[in-house]
């Protein structure tokens, strides 16, 4: 649990983040080097990246953040930076995989995770007293 000046929070998200054209160009030394990125990408928002991990042709992230962050603009940022700096580390392995200036895919999955199952928050809401 975090707390700021005037909020508590816990929040946690599951991305996966897919390329352009599902093609792989992933080796575990290029995986390190984006892992890696991606880790330094969050302290500009305030997030922590707690496990990191990938295959060929996508990754998979779970992030911390805090409230005050824009998911999509840290996606973004994971997107923009890895692109950039990927493409220059690796840029001859990568360009028989990916063509043009596409590297990530436009879509990504991101789902909410931690704390209680929804139907526990359900249950305890439900049960809050009501004024009558």
């Amino acid at each position: 649990m975090c707390r700021g000046r005037s909020v508590v929070y816990i929040l946690h998200t599951h991305l996966v983040l897919t390329l352009k054209y599902r093609r792989g160009p992933f080796i575990d030394e290029i995986l390190q080097c984006c892992e890696e990125i991606m880790r330094d990408a969050c302290g500009d928002f305030g997030a922590e990246l707690r496990e990191f991990t990938g295959e060929s042709d996508h990754v998979h992230l779970l992030v911390h953040y805090p409230p005050k962050a824009v998911l999509s603009r840290l996606v973004g940022s994971f997107k923009g930076v890895s692109a950039r700096l990927l493409r220059q580390e690796f840029n001859d392995h990568i360009r028989i995989y990916l063509w043009g200036e596409h590297f990530w895919s436009p879509s990504c999955f991101a789902g909410s995770c931690g704390g209680a199952p929804l139907a526990v928050v359900k249950e305890y809401i439900e049960n809050q007293k009501r004024p009558a």
